[in-house]
Order: structure tokens, then sequence, then C-alpha cells
């Protein structure tokens, strides 16, 4: 076999391009360079190999322990969010040990909402401060003490204070979370993470009054907080034993912004304080709510001051200058409002209009948990072959699909006919929220991801408690309409609304009752339930519209690119 050829660079001339085996001179090489017309033997004993593409780099692999460590943290942020709603379906047993009104028991709510949606944007600084490590131990500690202290409390003051306390410490475990799977986790494993804590985002409000119901009917009221001791406990030791992928930095404590603290204390606190009351207090028509309005204002444009002029505000809001997280923080708000009011309005129309307790209502709203949980996986896989634009557009469109299909509601409508709508709805849900959070974090620095984790946490969060009031002005105001326009037809020149107040007077009659007075009644009461029914149904319209709207605006992005800076590990 000759000897292998290889070009080489001209030595009479010193011309920077290699020499090669051609028929006419080459271009820059001297008259009398030896190798102008042809090539040069290598030498036999040392040929010059061919040159190869370089491998790409094999990603690390990742510790056990931080994986473990993951999974800690993920069921810690579980707990913090199955909180928000493990109450709703039990909120009248509550009523009854503590002897609260119907005014003040909703509060075991609302306390909760307020201090966890302060928590939450005021956790990205914090865990720079403390480190994940020390911040989730802390936090998922004194999310078991105050669990405890809610189960003893006696009275509803003690609850609201406890309530609050709970929200305000379990607030800081959720956005950490977050921050850790784009940290400590390659883009090729987000197909795992993503749907993991796309799941839990969705599924532990979801199930909350499912798990509530079977614990009040089980047990009693006070399980529903005693139930997170010790889990919160177990998740405190594995997190402070096994998180290790930062460290903290106490010196930026000495630059607390105090100030911007307090204010976004009363921006974002009294904002959920007029979402919550306003629905039921006809708005600025009430003093105490046009006050938390006057106090939301203010606040808001201190602590927005605050924040774009400090160089290290309470809450760094430089990542919606990130044009995927703020369109991702958008579809977050807008999934909240969806998430949340869907998980409100099931209940409430099973326990209003159908009579359920609160374990068939758990029963009933299981349906869609399951459909989430099954999904998870398939959403995954979907994720690393599919534009992200063609997920969440499937997944508005179907939430579209299952209110839609709502809108035929009726007072007889039970199990049968709420399970494909239920089904459709988790199944959307889970397709929305995977290219959502990826959307969202997958292409900042690691650097802005804790800050950003909480700020994307809050705007699903203040979707939510937007998406609560917005659904009770309407059922209230609609109420209202409807009940009005159909008592203008149950008169005594409507033959069927005599036909069915005679059919009344003559049941009740043999019972031995006031026939006519128990007639007007319960005429009465059937024009209020479809007025209920109506309200119900404008709700779930007003959802079809509203994510209909959401899928056109996917047609407008831009495609993500398909790694990002905040894939790179975290050390």
């Amino acid at each position: 076999m000759p000897p292998a050829t290889l070009p080489r660079s001209c030595s009479a001339c010193r011309s920077a391009s290699p020499c090669r085996p051609r028929r006419s001179p080459i271009r820059g090489c001297a008259p009398d360079c030896p190798r102008r017309f042809r090539s040069i033997p290598a030498p036999a004993t040392a040929p010059e190999a061919e040159p190869v593409a370089a491998p790409a780099p094999a990603e690390a692999p990742i510790p056990t322990r931080r994986i473990l460590a993951f999974v800690a943290m993920v069921f810690g942020m579980f707990m913090a969010i199955l909180d928000i709603q493990i109450v709703a379906a039990s909120l009248s047993e509550i009523q009854a040990g503590l002897g609260a009104s119907a005014d003040e028991i909703s509060w075991v709510q609302t306390s909760y909402l307020i201090a966890e949606v302060i928590m939450i944007p005021l956790s990205g600084f914090l865990g720079r401060v403390m480190s994940t490590r020390i911040l989730f131990s802390v936090s998922a500690l004194g999310f078991a003490a105050t669990s405890f202290l809610c189960a003893t409390a006696s009275n509803i003051d003690q609850m609201i204070i406890y309530r609050a306390a709970q929200g305000f410490i379990g607030g800081g475990m959720i956005p950490a979370v977050f921050a850790a799977a784009f940290s400590i986790f390659p883009p090729s494993k987000r197909a795992i993470t993503s749907p993991l804590i796309g799941l839990i985002a969705t599924l532990a409000p979801t199930v909350g009054p499912t798990i509530g119901g079977y614990l009040s009917d089980a047990f009693s009221w006070h399980w529903l907080f005693l139930v997170n001791v010790i889990p919160g406990i177990c998740v405190a030791f594995a997190t402070f034993t096994l998180v290790d992928f930062d460290e903290p930095d106490w010196a930026l404590f000495r630059r607390f912004d105090w100030t911007g603290l307090v204010a976004m204390a009363a921006f974002l606190g009294a904002m959920e304080f007029a979402l919550e009351e306003g629905p039921s207090n006809d708005w600025m028509q009430d003093e105490v709510v046009a006050m938390a309005v006057a106090l939301m204002c203010a606040g808001g444009v201190v602590f927005f001051w605050r924040a774009l002029t400090r160089d290290e505000p309470v809450v760094d809001l430089s990542a919606f200058a990130d044009r995927n997280f703020a369109m991702g923080s958008l579809f977050s708000f807008v999934m909240g409002s969806g998430l949340y009011g869907m998980t409100y309005l099931y209940p409430r129309y099973l326990g209003q209009v159908r009579g359920y307790d609160s374990l068939m209502i758990g029963e009933a709203v299981f349906v869609s948990g399951a459909a989430m949980f099954l999904t998870a996986p398939v959403a995954g896989v979907l994720s690393s072959r599919l534009d992200p634009r063609i997920m969440m557009g499937a997944g508005f469109l179907g939430f579209a699909a299952s209110s839609w299909q709502l809108t035929g509601l009726t007072a007889e409508w039970d199990f049968n006919e709420l399970l494909v709508p239920q089904i459709l709805r988790g199944v959307s849900l889970m397709l929305c929220m995977v290219p959502i959070n990826n959307l969202a974090l997958g292409t900042l620095p690691p650097a802005r991801l804790k800050s950003a984790s909480g700020l994307f946490n809050l705007t699903r969060n203040l979707g939510g408690a937007v998406g609560l009031a917005v659904i009770n002005t309407v059922l209230s105001h609609r109420q209202t309409f409807h009940g009005a326009r159909l008592a203008e037809h149950v008169g005594w020149a409507n033959p069927q609304a005599l036909q069915t107040l005679s059919a009344l007077e003559a049941n009740n009659a043999a019972h031995g009752l006031d026939a006519h007075r128990a007639a007007i009644s319960q005429l009465q009461g059937i024009v209020t339930g479809q007025a209920v029914v109506m309200s119900f149904i404008d709700v779930f319209l007003l959802f079809t519209l509203l994510f209909l709207a959401l899928a056109g605006l996917v047609l407008f992005l831009q495609k993500p690119a398909p790694q990002g800076g905040g894939a790179a590990p975290a050390h």
C-alpha cells in the first residue's frame, strides 16, 4: 500500500494555505516551491490522522443525595400548596368546632393566602441570604409547628393567627422547588422534573378538598392540620441533611430593604384582602374594602419604586425583562385563575345545589386529580418532542372545551354528568403547565432563578385570587339578575307557574302543612335555585371565552430555544 499523503504548508514561501496536489500551480506558492504541483508523502511510521469531530461532552451524573433532596423538597411543596384548599370542603365542620360565624370562617383560608402571597416573592431574597438548605429546613419545621397550633385552636381568633403563620412560613418552600429543578438538573432531565413540579402545583389544590373531606369525615377537622406534623419534621431533617447545591450569603442581610418589605406586605396583603372580601361586601361601597384598596395603591407605589431603584431590592423584578419569563408569567396568572377557580366552583356547586357533604364532595372532585396524575408522564414525553406552543394551545383549547360542556349545567347534574368535563380539565391542565414552566424558567441564568421562581409562583397565586374574586362577583350579581328575570315570569298570569303551585299545595296539604304558604315558599326556592344554576353557567361561559382567547395568544409566541441558561448546574 503506498504511503499516505497529506497536504503540507509551503516552506519556500511560508504560505498559510496548505499546498494540495493539483494540476495547476497553487496560488501563493513561490516558483521554486518543491511542493508546487504535488503532495509530499507522509512518513510511514507516523501517519497523521484525519481530523474528526470532537465528541459531545457527556453530562455529569447527578449525585443521589441531590435527587433525594429534590424529592423531599417536592413533598414539602405539596404540603404547602395542599393546605390552601384542604379546608375548602370542611369549613362547616371547623365553623361548628370553633363557634365561628359565616363571615369569620372564611378567614381560615383568607389569612393563609394573604400570608403566603407575601412570603412567596420574599423567599427569593431569603434563599440567597440563607441558602436553600437553611430556608427550606426552617420553613418545613415551622410549617409542622404551626400546623400543630392550628389543630389546638379553640376559637376563631387563634385559628386566624395560626393559619397566617402557617401560610407565611410554608410559602418559603414553594418557589425553592422550582428554582432547584432548573438549577441542579440538565435540560435532558426536564421531561421528568417539569411534569413532576407541574403535577404537584396543579394536583395539590385539586385534591385538597378530597383529602380534607376524607380526614374530617373519618376523624375530625383537627386532622386537617395534624397530618402535616410528622411529614413536616421528616422533610426538614431530609433537606437539612441532603441539600448541598448552594451556599448562604449572610452579607446580603446587611443590605436588606426593610422599607421595601413593609411596602410589599401592604401592597400584596391589602390586594388579597380586597379580592377576598370585595365580592361579598359590594367592593368600594364597603369602608374597610375601600381602605384596603387605598393601602394597596400606596404600598404598590413605594414597593415598585424601591424594587426598581435599589441595588438589592427585596424582590428582583429584572426577570420580567426576559420575554419568555414575562409571557410564561402571564400564562401562569391565567392558569391560576382556572386552576383555583374550578377547584372552588365544583365543591360550591355540589354543596350549594346538590347538598353534598364534605366526603361526597371530595369523592366527586377526585376525578380531575386522577386525570392529572395519569397525564403527567405523557406530558413529560411530549414536552421533549413537541413544540411547546402546540402543547399549550391544545391544553388551552381542552380547558375551554371542558368549561363549554359545563354551560349545559342543570340542578340535576351529578357525578356522571361531571365526569367527562373533569377528566378533560385534568388532562388539559397538565398539557399546559409543563411547557409554561419551561417557557418561563428554562432560559434564565442560574443567578436569577431564585427570585424568578418566587415571582412565577406569585403570578399563579395572584391569578387564583383575582379569579376567585371575579367568580364570586359574577355569581352574586348574575344570581340577582337571573332571580329578578325569573320572578317576572312566575306570576298569576303564567299557567305553568299556577300548575306547579297547585301541585305543591296538594302535596303540602297531604302532609298537614299550611298548604298555600308552604307552596309559595317552595316555589320561591325553585326560582332561587334555578337562578343559582344559571349564574354558574355564566361563570363557565366566561372561562370558555378566556381560554379560547389564551389559545389564540399562543399563535403570537416565538418558539423558545431548546436549552437555556437555567439548565446549568448550580454549585
